[in-house]
């Protein structure tokens, strides 16, 4: 699954200086060179020494900053770090311009192989849903637990409202579709994606979409933004042609590690109706549906999201090794209330292995 073409991009070496990417309260970043790659990778400092390690991968466009919310709700829980996918937020390109989903899986791999932090709490979300039940499937002594919010796993009938972002794939639909909203501002660029991917754009507060535009003016000066958009997105493409052994549904039933599946009613990206399927493919999943949210649940409801984990790792008997909590074993996820949420409802169903 190899990209075919020759990276169109410098080297990290020699890319244009930028603005620093944004770090919010509590959190650090840093740099990490593997090989052919190097990823950065924002966390925050654990609560207390001990504490279990999480890894949180983004989606297409997306970056680390996607996770932290709910980072922030998992403080105490897990000592968590959010990588940048190779040629998204403030990683550069991979060395050899490798963005399918085996290329994004192996930089995980090679991270958690290089950082000695695994097994770990594996989260991701979208594209990263695909790159991580890809991880969990190959490797699975590096994941303890996985939760995927709106994976992108393969569909039949792919929702209209999803086509143009798989576009963006085909060979100079980017380039073409740069050209085309060269008079777009940042503001009326981040206003679409926010229609596309929440549930209720309303819930976004002044300061989330500020700090949303200030982050595509700094990576519109990247030369290789769409670049990486586009193979990335061609990646997926090609993740859903694949069948056999490399499927991406049938890797999903090779995943042993209890997972928590997280779907959005309101998704416009990954269709709802996938749910149940998900539910069925993965061997010991809970999951979590979310009327009221789109695609991008760990940023609209971190809370509800933070209690459904913690849930699963309850039943996992997880929790009985930091002490704060029993070994559970309920079947269904227990999700609070509209009011917690702040969505008009929420739904949660338990689906035993």
């Amino acid at each position: 699954m190899s990209s075919t073409e020759s990276p169109s991009v410098p080297a990290a070496s020699v890319l244009p200086r930028v603005a620093p990417v944004r770090v919010g309260e509590g959190e650090r970043m840093r740099s990490v060179r593997l090989p052919g790659v190097t990823l950065s990778v924002r966390s925050r400092p654990p609560a207390r020494e001990g504490l279990p390690p999480a890894l949180y991968i983004h989606g297409l466009g997306g970056s680390s900053q996607n996770w932290s919310a709910l980072m922030a709700e998992l403080d105490g829980l897990v000592d968590g770090e959010a990588v940048d996918l190779p040629g998204f937020g403030d990683s550069p390109p991979p060395d050899d311009g490798d963005y399918s989903v085996t290329g994004h899986a192996r930089a995980v791999i090679r991270y958690l192989d290089a950082s000695e932090r695994g097994p770990v709490h594996l989260f991701g979300n979208s594209l990263g849903g695909a790159v991580t039940t890809r991880v969990a499937a190959v490797r699975p002594d590096l994941v303890r637990t996985l939760t995927l919010v709106s994976p992108a796993l393969p569909e039949l009938r792919v929702q209209r409202t999803a086509v143009p972002t798989a576009l963006l794939g085909v060979p100079g639909i980017a380039a073409l579709f740069n050209r085309l909203t060269k008079e777009w501002t940042a503001e009326q660029r981040v206003s679409g994606v926010m229609a596309l991917c929440y549930g209720d754009p309303g819930r976004v507060s002044p300061e989330a979409f500020g700090h949303a535009v200030e982050e595509l003016e700094r990576r519109l000066q990247l030369p290789y933004f769409w670049d990486a958009m586009a193979r990335s997105a061609r990646g997926i493409v090609d993740a859903y042609t694949l069948g056999g052994q490399h499927g991406l549904w049938r890797q999903a039933e090779r995943v042993l590690a209890p997972t928590l599946l997280i779907y959005g009613g309101r998704d416009q990206l990954v269709g709802f109706r996938m749910a149940r399927k998900a539910a069925r493919s993965f061997r010991d999943s809970r999951l979590l549906s979310l009327p009221e949210a789109g695609h991008v649940a760990m940023m609209e409801y971190p809370e509800v999201v933070a209690l459904a984990f913690r849930e699963l790792l309850e039943d996992a008997g997880e929790l009985i090794d930091l002490g704060v909590g029993g070994s559970g074993g309920g079947g269904a996820v227990a999700a609070p209330g509209a009011g917690s949420a702040g969505s008009g409802g929420v739904a949660a169903t338990g689906v035993g292995s």
